[in-house]
């Protein structure tokens, strides 16, 4: 009614400028002129940033988490969070986030499900990573987390601006080798003594995409794999049983955020006036609710240049 249009199955392939200092957007299905573009890319648009840095767009390697998700019972965790009142009908399925710093790394968990789903969400082919998910009744068998460490472009064994890239790619090549094209499962004691598991305990993973028992750890640079059985067991000691030998372990969990920055100036443009790198997947946010602010930054950003408020 206002004149918005939502174009579907509309690939952006480009982002010039031309002559008159307007930009243009170069999609799949017809060029877009504009005064302005927004750049709000998903973490994980990969041939988007490729287009960028062939473009001369100034980008950087900036740090992310990689690790695993681990599911414990769902009523295990409602009974070590609610104690006596686990299954009252008034009371939401439990939830946590725990953090704990090992030495300079960050290890912590994210996006946590109760009573949710891992899910592989592979992109590439040859490549496997997982996320996590909940229905709205978040009535599933398995309360899911991630548990992730932090790195930094260091690790990236490059100074490239998409090492960051090649970094997932290489933990997600042999996670996808792993599971032989499935997510690779491990129980807990067999990912800290570092051998392949065999049979499942008492916990059955609750997926979104066959599985593989097999030895997650060997996906995972030592370092990392380190410090998550160390946190793991730190978070024992915040929910009793958190450490539990028969918890499961999927693989590998890399897509937690933007392994690049996009830079902006103080407008929030790029060096090229009119495109504005937005949210998560330009390098400025950490999350859902952190990518929406980020739009309405960028949102005031524009209306304060196009349409300024008079004082």
């Amino acid at each position: 009614r206002l004149g918005g249009e939502v174009r579907y199955r509309c690939r952006l392939e480009d982002v010039r400028e031309m002559a008159d200092g307007s930009v243009i957007a170069v999609t799949s299905t017809g060029d877009v002129n504009a005064s302005c573009v927004v750049l709000a890319l998903g973490h994980s648009a990969r041939d988007t940033y490729k287009t960028l840095i062939e473009d001369q767009f100034d980008i950087i390697a900036k740090p992310i988490s990689v690790g695993v998700r681990i599911e414990h019972k769902r009523t295990f965790i409602e009974e070590a969070l609610y104690g006596r009142l686990a299954g009252h009908k008034n009371l939401g399925a439990a939830e946590y986030a725990l953090s704990d710093t090992r030495g300079e790394r960050g290890v912590y968990t994210f996006c946590m499900c109760p009573g949710g789903y891992v899910v592989n969400a592979s992109s590439e082919p040859g490549r496997l990573a997982v996320n996590g998910m909940s229905y709205s009744g978040r009535d599933g068998y398995n309360a899911n987390s991630a548990i992730i460490v932090s790195v930094t472009p260091e690790d990236f064994g490059s100074d490239h601006p998409l090492a960051g890239i090649a970094f997932q790619r290489s933990l997600e090549e042999k996670a996808f080798e792993a599971g032989n094209g499935k997510i690779p499962v491990q129980l807990f004691r067999d990912f800290e003594k570092n051998v392949p598991s065999t049979e499942l305990g008492r916990i059955t993973p609750n997926l979104k995409g066959g599985y593989k028992l097999s030895n997650v750890r060997e996906c995972l640079p030592e370092y990392v794999a380190e410090t998550i059985v160390e946190g793991i067991h730190a978070f024992d000691r915040k929910i009793k049983g958190f450490c539990d030998g028969e918890a499961v372990i999927s693989g590998v969990e890399t897509r937690t955020s933007s392994p690049l920055r996009i830079f902006r100036n103080e407008e929030l443009e790029t060096e090229i006036g009119g495109i504005y790198p937005c949210g998560e997947g330009a390098g400025y946010a950490g999350g859902i609710m952190s990518a929406a602010m980020d739009g309405i930054k960028v949102f005031e950003a524009i209306a304060g240049k196009y349409a300024p408020i008079e004082k």
